[in-house]
């Protein structure tokens, strides 16, 4: 069982940065695959960035890409989204997830955190 707990958002004026963190409870973080959705008000959650177990392979979906970085501390058990030149569009509730697989599919994921408001002001 792995309880995940997100940080770090807030209200950010567009072109602003963020950092959201994640942290998850058990030994086995660095065995997971880490992911984040988001989901904006009347839209379907969707992928925005995943980091996979060692080596830290990273992905990340085309309207972040060269804005939004995700990183993991594993001594930490703490993954990482810091998100720059910050859009409207960015609004959403982020959420971390933990999967077994190298997956940008919410389903593919075990275990979610509650989410964290991002409100990106114009």
């Amino acid at each position: 069982q792995v309880q995940l707990v997100e940080s770090g958002g807030s209200l950010v004026q567009a072109g602003g940065s963020l950092r959201l963190s994640c942290t998850a409870s058990g030994r086995t973080f660095s065995s997971y695959t880490m992911g984040w959705f988001r989901q904006a008000p009347g839209k379907e959650r969707e992928f925005v960035a995943r980091i996979s177990r060692s080596p830290d392979i990273t992905y990340a979906t085309d309207s972040v890409k060269g804005r939004f970085t995700i990183s993991r501390d594993n001594a930490k058990n703490t993954v990482y989204l810091q998100m720059n030149s910050l859009k409207p569009e960015d609004t959403a509730v982020y959420y971390c997830a933990a999967s077994r697989v190298y997956s940008y599919v919410a389903g593919d994921y075990d275990y979610w955190g509650q989410g964290t408001q991002v409100t990106v002001s114009s």
